[in-house]
């Protein structure tokens, strides 16, 4: 067995090209209590990670540290756990700076659930999004902007899995997959601005609505008295945007909306912003929705560990286009 592993990690702010470096350790031999070592197969990059890593300082993210969340591999130290050497699992990372772009990765036995059989590591890798409960019911209405998003994508198939009605939002050219994928509506957002047309619509507003493109444009919060239903949850999968002097306006705009009385033009929904992976029953019950095939991992495209492969990577996330996860495969999957 080997005795050391390489990893990326993210020494100093700016995007991955300048911030990313391919750095040697020991693989550990004496792990904590709760914790295994995973030999990872794959990592599925995450648009909030490499925008924490372009647009905040060191001090406000713990850098150095390895980059990265969601991964899948093979459990090679179980160390006491539920788990035996050999399992296939997925999983998360419990914090952004114990990073899973990485050959080998230590992490709590809480933060992994078995891989489905029915899919590979480079599928499983994206199954540790924070996709956070809606509190809708079978025969709500949900609305998910940034359908064809790595985290849209799921959060279509949950949506569909809970019956719930899915009204989702992409650019035009992925309106078939959207729709093979159970979404009830589709709505063109490169037709005209989203926001009039959610405000135009004559259907019963929606009882959710998940933002998977997160606070890029705060429009969509702003003005979701129009469109959300009374009671209703808006809940942002936690993109920011990439610069600090973006991220502050767009964060005091909500911020105002948030804590103003509705009398004085607050919004009465709250912005609910979601970073943290999910728990392992959440785990668990994603795993369970992919075994029976309701919810399909869409994979947009799958890169090499190396420099080339890395930064080829980030620039397919980073032009906000991929239709799926965009993964880097670790050596060849098992």
């Amino acid at each position: 067995m080997a005795t050391t592993y390489s990893a990326w990690v993210a020494t100093r702010k700016g995007l991955p090209s300048t911030s990313l470096q391919l750095k040697t350790f020991p693989i550990p031999t004496k792990l904590p209590k709760g914790h295994v070592l995973v030999r990872v197969q794959a990592i599925a990059l995450n648009p909030f990670c490499y925008k924490m890593m372009a647009g905040l300082p060191n001090f406000a993210t713990g850098r150095p540290h390895v980059a990265e969340r969601d991964l899948a591999g093979v459990v090679v130290d179980p160390n006491g756990t539920e788990f035996a050497a050999g399992d296939a699992v997925f999983g998360t990372t419990a914090l952004a700076t114990l990073g899973a772009l990485a050959e080998y990765v230590v992490l709590a036995s809480s933060s992994l659930v078995l891989r489905p059989p029915n899919v590979m590591p480079v599928e499983a890798a994206g199954l540790g999004i924070a996709i956070t409960d809606l509190k809708i019911k079978s025969g709500q209405t949900v609305f998910i902007n940034g359908g064809s998003s790595g985290v849209g994508l799921a959060a279509v198939q949950i949506a569909k899995s809970r019956g719930c009605r899915v009204v989702a939002t992409a650019s035009g050219r992925n309106k078939d997959l959207l729709l093979s994928l159970g979404a009830d509506e589709f709505i063109d957002y490169t037709r005209t601005p989203l926001v009039a047309q959610l405000s135009s619509r004559t259907s019963p507003k929606f009882d959710g609505i998940f933002d998977a493109v997160g606070l890029t444009d705060p429009a969509l919060y702003l003005n979701c008295g129009a469109y959300l239903a009374p009671g209703g949850r808006y809940i942002s999968a936690g993109g920011f945007p990439s610069t600090r002097k973006a991220l502050g306006g767009m964060l005091r705009q909500v911020i105002e909306g948030n804590f103003r009385p509705t009398w004085l033009g607050g919004i009465a929904p709250k912005y609910i912003i979601v970073t943290c992976p999910l728990g392992k029953i959440d785990l668990e019950a994603v795993r369970a929705l992919v075994a029976k095939g309701a919810v399909k991992p869409i994979v947009d495209s799958v890169f090499s560990f190396d420099r080339e492969g890395v930064m080829a990577a980030y620039e397919k996330l980073m032009t906000n286009h991929a239709v799926g996860k965009v993964v880097i495969e670790v050596g060849g999957s098992i």
